[in-house]
């Protein structure tokens, strides 16, 4: 009798093959991913226009495919489509910018945002038809109340947000890394539970017309990568 999986230590592994190519077909794989991510760029400029949730769930579904220490899974993604949410968080992340804009940031930050032509008005928090908010958690708690810790968090939920704005990009959409600080209002606004911290906070949708984007270049490969 045979089976599918065979038992290490009492658990479950499974036999996997991943996808292999022929190593011309591996360097033209990678140099078109290169191509179509090289193309990707942080929107400000969103259009109202709705798009199916399904397609949103399966970029999460995409997220949730990152590796995580212990596979732990350390992450909540909160979908925002409610018009009254979007504009408490607004007007949230706002009175924080203003206070960041105004006193928190250093002149040398300040100089650093300028090509990028940031402020502290936030309107694609309401233009955007959702709002994703990723929560991290550094503990589990059981049925019993009690803690269990997560291991890695920051790491783990990093490379979720990483697969998240690629699943994105892949999906014809546009999306903005926004992190105002400090975060704790979305845990206050959307009610999250104890062990939940704010993350990130990434608007999602089409492009509004006749977008303009700051004119940057990324740092050329010989700034980016060694070899020993």
């Amino acid at each position: 009798m045979t089976t599918d999986y065979i038992l290490i230590d009492g658990f479950k592994h499974f036999a996997h093959t991943p996808e292999q190519y022929p190593e011309d077909e591996m360097l033209k794989k990678a140099a078109t991913y290169f191509e179509f991510m090289d193309k990707r760029r942080s929107i400000r400029h969103f259009s109202d226009k709705l798009l199916p949730i399904e397609i949103i769930e399966n970029i999460i579904k995409t997220a949730s495919t990152a590796p995580s220490g212990a596979h732990k899974q350390p992450w909540t993604f909160c979908l925002i489509q409610s018009p009254r949410i979007k504009r408490k968080i607004r007007e949230a992340a706002e009175a924080e910018e203003e206070k960041s804009y105004a006193k928190r940031m250093s002149e040398t930050w300040l100089r650093d945002l300028a090509p990028l032509g940031t402020n502290a008005d936030k309107p694609f928090l309401e233009t955007a038809p959702y709002l994703i908010v990723v929560f991290k958690k550094p503990y589990e708690i059981d049925s019993k109340g009690e803690k269990r810790q997560n291991y890695y968090v920051n790491e783990s939920v990093g490379l979720a947000c990483g697969f998240l704005i690629s699943a994105i990009h892949n999906a014809g959409l546009v999306t903005l890394t926004h992190t105002p600080s400090p975060m704790r209002f979305l845990e206050q606004i959307l009610d999250r539970p104890s062990n939940e911290r704010a993350f990130l906070l990434l608007p999602i949708g089409y492009p509004a017309k006749d977008i303009f984007v700051p004119d940057i270049k990324r740092k050329p490969l010989e700034e980016v990568y060694k070899v020993y």
